[in-house]
């Protein structure tokens, strides 16, 4: 399949993309540079019911309605839904006509469409007709100057952008990464079992070194999907941080652990004594010098353990079994 280029956008995905990010703000002033990009299209804006309105495509977020930027509290759902009961919506969502009549579906702006369903009012959105792969680069370009997804979500949505047909230099072009910044990400999602990735989380407070570590662990066979679901299945009462971290940890901890090397003695011509960490073992060859020994032992094998049990109990302190 061809991959795209940012020459084959049109429409309101190529605007954004020309028209450069502005600088974030905060509090209840325009903190999605969208918007200036859309000024053009406002008689676009409608004020619509939010039930009228459905979730589309590829997730931006894995948790989508908890602060993913825990350096500055603005950035939290609570925050959100409070600015705009008290000042009202400042900047539109966007949203395309579904294909079923009356309703549309969500480009971006699940949080405020979110806070504005959960408020009771009209959620104002700049309604675009827009195709899959348009809808999916304008949702990239305004998470990517929002600048607010936690690194894991930046690598798997430049992830969904590929899949979706476009090339490197547009995934680029929209997420504003440089060559390598581009590859931290899909080393990542590269070596990160998508499973494992989902149970970890957005991690909102870890950034490219401890995924390019947990990377690392997968890469160099360390750690294997199997066992990190394992140890994360244990995590389920932690935070997002706090798994990845703890898998990370849990990894090394193992690898830091002795490991009992297995020993192995002939005390006579056929016997073998095979001792590990979580056994011990006697085989008797029924060839050879000793075959004859190998038939009685076979015999007598349940009374020797027995009468050996007796006495090491005797000696120990311990009940019989």
């Amino acid at each position: 399949m061809a991959r795209k280029t940012l020459g084959d956008m049109s429409g309101i995905a190529n605007t954004i993309a020309r028209s450069g990010a502005t600088p974030r703000e905060t509090g209840t002033r325009t903190s999605a540079p969208a918007l200036g990009a859309l000024q053009g299209s406002l008689a676009a804006i409608r004020e619509i019911a939010p039930e009228l309105i459905d979730d589309w495509g590829p997730s931006d977020r894995l948790d989508g309605f908890t602060a993913v930027n825990s350096t500055d509290e603005s950035d939290g759902f609570d925050v959100l839904k409070e600015s705009i009961r008290e000042g009202g919506q400042q900047v539109p969502i966007l949203v395309r006509r579904s294909k079923t009549d009356g309703r549309f579906e969500v480009i971006y702006g699940r949080r405020r469409l979110r806070a504005c369903l959960e408020l009771g009012i009209k959620v104002r959105a700049n309604v675009q007709d827009l195709d899959d792969a348009n809808a999916l680069l304008a949702k990239g370009l305004e998470n990517a100057a929002r600048r607010n997804l936690s690194f894991y979500e930046k690598a798997r949505f430049a992830q969904e952008i590929h899949n979706a047909g476009h090339d490197t230099a547009a995934v680029r072009s929209v997420l504003s990464l440089t060559v390598s910044g581009l590859s931290h990400l899909t080393k990542v999602t590269n070596l990160v079992p998508r499973s494992v990735g989902d149970l970890i989380g957005p991690a909102p407070k870890s950034g490219r070194p401890k995924w390019t570590e947990l990377a690392d662990l997968f890469q160099s066979k360390r750690l294997s999907e199997r066992s990190a679901l394992s140890v994360l299945k244990g995590l389920e009462g932690f935070g997002s941080d706090d798994r990845l971290s703890g898998l990370i940890a849990e990894t090394q901890k193992r690898e830091a652990r002795p490991t009992s090397v297995a020993k192995e003695t002939s005390p006579l011509e056929g016997v073998t004594i095979k001792t590990g960490e979580k056994a011990v073992s006697v085989s008797v060859k029924r060839t050879g010098k000793n075959a004859a020994f190998g038939d009685w032992l076979d015999t007598h094998f349940s009374e020797i353990i027995k009468k050996s049990y007796a006495e090491f109990t005797a000696v120990n302190g311990m009940d019989e079994q």
